[in-house]
């Protein structure tokens, strides 16, 4: 029996094990259930409400006010007010005038962007405000907000005017080769739909123009009660919110005489609505094929099951284009088809192709043939059972993960349950109904999919592509002769099915030759036989997470220029041959069904791995970790492919340079003194590339275990781990040899630098500013660069953003390093109009010399210490970071008991250390770099 089939047989067995809860015995007819653990409501004014307890993260809450309120509902004078409304529940609410919520809020350690933030679409505006809870009265405060942000907005003239500009500069950053092309396309394949003629943000002139009664009109209207949820999730007395729930916002009045909220069609057509549109920037040509049909609302049990073949079918078909990528002649650069949710009352099957240089038909060729394939001939058993392997193993995981879900992602579930109707069942009724519906889903329910959706009606066809290839474009004739002639030769897909081992035999494996604890970490660490060292932090964090990281000093630093591109490449290459007797796609359909991410990485001091698996996977992942040491694949005919679509994709990037993308190159090149390392990758550089040379290097990086520290965070305990690393990674083979890196030498110059770029031909500029020089890589420092680093943006968004209007993101950013030397570096970065650029350079300016002067407003100081404090408490219970920690403490030489010192280190920082820090940092070594754009060649 090979392994597909015995899954087959296991679910089936495990399904008949539950007594009565076999599909036969489902009413498939039952309305979805709602998650028992969730309280929902609608308070006699019409409002929604959703409250649930959770407790990850600790003394938090995540807190929402969810609005069916987008752009869609937006008449043509008000283009654009949706979006405007969002910003201006930051500017002055009934209990918090002005910019006062946005400083009350940072003061209780709740940062502007990161954690308080909001977003408008076409058919909903979300806020967003995570609280502590550990404080009743913020916590308390929170709904103040919340309340005013639903129906107390003041809209008052003076912000409005003041926001138009931060507004006008948000629409100037998203202008390009995109949105150009969006315009274009976009009211085509709508139909005359409502939706075809919204851009979200608006227009320049109706931003500009408006009357504040407008607006005004708008909030009323469409902010009530009706059209509102609110969302608390988080570590909380469920009772005593719903309480503050029902009191408060029901007290918000009905709306009188409510405009019904209309639902937008996008007009059924027959024919096929074919955009093609070309952009003097674009880079490469994209095509996309749409196929409009009403959304699939989960009403009833068998919609659910309708949707987890939906799953099934999408996870397959995606599968089949992914394998057409490990040739030697890929069709494509880039592919994918799917079925799922496209706007308002409307999902869409959706195939996407990025062509290679030449290549348009035969890249859409391929894709639409592999559609077509699945629509004759369907997919085949072995292929469905590794899609239920797949989906009930990511859904086990969900639900051996449901006390530690973090608060955000359920609060999200429930935005989508009340603004799009998705299902909100929770984990555990789901859980059921997939173990309970897999056994029973046939190929014939999967195939149906492309039955039902892959049709000539409603059909939709965008291409884009560069403007000097708009003679060589095919017309709309061609097009639709493709498509229609698609898959007429296809023959039935054959798998590949993988039944052997992915070690044809076990290693023998070493044993602990030391071992010591760190008791004030929870860590232990091993020294294998072989001179391997691992730390072990067994955490309570997650409950099916394991997360490992290895390292080994040397990297591409020990190889000269000529063999810098093999050094480089060296991890990518072995990764495209898979491991063992497994070729890449092989080694992906084994992998199936297990919890396990392992990849090599190769930088330039150092090498190594990371990766994650669950606890019942580990077994699997060390067998992987151990095969990409000693068993690396050779396979010259995928890397062909591969390096072949690097190199395409180069061409491509250097015959229509992206203005941003010609920024940052430059950027890169200027701070690394134009050294080769730092000049950006050509076309050219991919010739200098073999296969034989590259995989020599990655067996002299990854053939010495005794260089390696290894690294694993997460649920195990360190008995039950340790005969696991002693079979494997004690197998490893080691020379006692240690390494170190190479300095070698590449500094960003000194002195004063301006270098300026002339790309693009839209009004918009960027520019970045960048000090750096020696610095002790101390704690003490870090903390105090961070702070600095912090601060500045709260004084770049009061002054620059909110009061000067001048841009809509400025912020800076702060790196300080130990290796290959102990340097800072200390950037800020904006987008604005070009003619404003110095202007806002000097403003910036002035902002850092006055905090070298006089130091920072305690105040912000104290904004800073809150927010770091509030995020450093929740950190320090994840994985992600203890492992990112410990890591960088081991490979830096450091005392990993520093880690436990953050709150301390924090809570050091003065207006005088800060005041200090800015003076050692902000000196005379200042690189200026401004992206403006050329005259158009048209």
């Amino acid at each position: 029996m090979n392994k597909s089939s015995l899954f087959s047989w296991l679910l089936a067995c495990l399904t008949l094990l539950t007594g009565y809860s076999t599909l036969a015995q489902t009413d498939l007819s039952k309305p979805v259930p709602f998650d028992p653990n969730t309280k929902k409501g609608t308070l006699p004014n019409g409002m929604t409400y959703y409250i649930r307890k959770n407790s990850e993260p600790k003394n938090r809450a995540q807190l929402l006010l969810a609005t069916r309120v987008g752009s869609v509902l937006e008449t043509d004078d008000e283009n654009g007010l949706a979006h405007f409304t969002e910003h201006m529940a930051f500017n002055g609410t009934k209990k918090f005038p002005k910019n006062e919520l946005v400083s009350f809020l940072q003061a209780n350690g709740i940062k502007f962007g990161d954690d308080l933030n909001a977003f408008t679409s076409f058919d909903q505006t979300i806020y967003m405000l995570p609280v502590p809870t550990d404080s009743a009265a913020i916590f308390r405060r929170a709904f103040d907000v919340l309340e005013d942000w639903a129906h107390n907005q003041l809209m008052e003239e003076d912000e409005i005017n003041k926001e138009r500009g931060v507004i006008l500069e948000e629409l100037r950053g998203g202008k390009g080769a995109q949105q150009r092309m969006r315009d274009k396309y976009f009211p085509i394949i709508m139909n005359g739909s409502q939706y075809g003629k919204r851009n979200i943000i608006g227009t320049e002139d109706i931003l500009k123009n408006f009357k504040p009664e407008t607006i005004r009109t708008f909030y009323k209207t469409w902010y009530r009660p009706d059209l509102e949820a609110i969302i608390a999730v988080g570590d909380f007395d469920v009772a005593a919110v719903e309480k503050i729930i029902k009191e408060q916002f029901g007290a918000i009045p009905a709306a009188a005489g409510a405009k019904p909220r209309p639902d937008y069609e996008i007009p059924a057509h027959s024919d096929t609505k074919v955009s093609i549109v070309t952009d003097e920037e674009q880079p490469n040509t994209i095509i996309q094929t749409l196929y409009k049909h009403p959304k699939l609302i989960e009403k009833t049990l068998a919609d659910t099951r309708q949707l987890v073949a939906r799953t099934l079918f999408n996870s397959m078909l995606q599968n089949r284009l992914q394998d057409m990528t490990k040739t030697a002649d890929p069709p494509f650069q880039f592919a994918f088809s799917n079925m799922g949710g496209f706007l308002g009352k409307y999902d869409a099957f959706q195939s996407f192709v990025v062509a290679k240089t030449g290549a348009l038909e035969k890249g859409l060729k391929a894709v639409l043939d592999e559609n077509a394939r699945v629509q004759k001939f369907g997919f085949t058993a072995t292929e469905l059972d590794r899609a239920k392997q797949q989906l009930l193993t990511s859904t086990e995981k969900r639900f051996k993960e449901k006390d530690k879900t973090n608060s955000q992602q359920l609060a999200f579930e429930y935005v989508n349950n009340f603004v799009n109707g998705t299902s909100s069942m929770g984990i555990d009724a789901y859980y059921d109904f997939v173990k309970t519906a897999l056994p029973a889903i046939t190929l014939t329910d999967v195939n149906n999919v492309a039955t039902q959706y892959i049709t000539k009606d409603n059909r939709a066809v965008i291409v884009m592509g560069p403007e000097k290839d708009q003679t060589t474009m095919p017309s709309e004739a061609q097009l639709l002769g493709w498509i229609d002639n698609a898959g007429k030769d296809v023959t039935a897909y054959v798998d590949e099915v993988v039944t052997a081992p992915l070690l044809a035999k076990l290693p023998t494996g070493g044993k602990v030759a030391t071992k010591k604890s760190i008791a004030e970490l929870g860590v232990t660490e091993l020294t294998l036989s072989n001179g391997l060292r691992v730390v072990l932090k067994p955490t309570d964090f997650k409950n099916d997470e394991i997360l490992i990281s290895a390292y080994s000093p040397g990297g591409t630093s020990l190889y000269p220029m000529s063999d810098y591109y093999n050094a480089d490449f060296s991890n990518m290459l072995a990764m495209q041959g898979g491991v063992a007797g497994f070729s890449s796609n092989q080694l992906r359909k084994y992998l199936t069904g297990k919890v396990v991410s392992v990849s090599p990485y190769v930088g330039e001091l150092s090498e190594g791995f990371q990766g994650s698996t669950s606890p019942k996977d580990l077994p699997t992942a060390l067998q992987l970790l151990y095969a990409y040491v000693t068993q690396p694949r050779r396979d010259p005919e995928v890397v062909k492919g591969y390096l072949g679509n690097e190199r395409d994709g180069l061409v491509q990037q250097e015959a229509t340079p992206e203005p941003q993308q010609v920024f940052y190159d430059t950027l890169s090149a200027v701070l690394g003194g134009y050294n080769p390392r730092r000049m950006p990758l050509k076309s050219s550089d991919i010739d200098k590339i073999s296969l034989d040379p590259s995989l020599k290097i990655y067996n002299e990086r990854f053939g010495n275990a005794s260089d390696f520290t290894y690294f694993f965070v997460g649920n195990f305990s360190v008995d039950s781990i340790t005969p696991l690393l002693e079979k494997y990674l004690g197998a490893l083979p080691g020379t006692g040899k240690k390494e170190a890196y190479k300095d070698l030498g590449i500094r960003t110059p000194k002195g004063k630098i301006t270098k300026t770029i002339y790309r693009g031909i839209a009004d918009k500029a960027q520019a970045q500013l960048v000090f750096s020089g020696d610095l002790p890589y101390t704690p003490e420092n870090r903390v105090n660069l961070e702070a600095l680093k912090e601060i500045l943006n709260i004084k770049f968004i009061e002054e620059i953003r909110e009061k000067e209007s001048g841009v809509y993101f400025i912020g800076s950013q702060a790196e300080a390093q130990k290796q290959p030397a102990q340097q800072y570096k200390f950037s800020v970065g904006y987008g604005t109009n070009p003619g404003r650029v110095d202007e806002l350079a000097t403003k910036a300016m002035a902002i850092i010399e006055g905090i070298k002067q006089n130091g920072p407003d305690p105040k912000d100081l104290a904004k800073f210490k809150a927010e770091s404090r509030r995020q450093l408490e929740v950190r320090m219970r994840e994985n992600r970071y203890w492992i990112g920690a410990l890591a960088r403490s081991y490979e830096l030489g450091e005392d990993p008991r520093l880690i436990m010192k953050g709150l301390s280190l924090i809570d050091g920082v003065s207006v005088a250390s800060t005041k200090a820090m800015a003076q050692k940092v902000f000196g005379p070594n200042l690189i200026k770099v401004v992206l403006l754009p050329e005259v158009s060649s048209k």
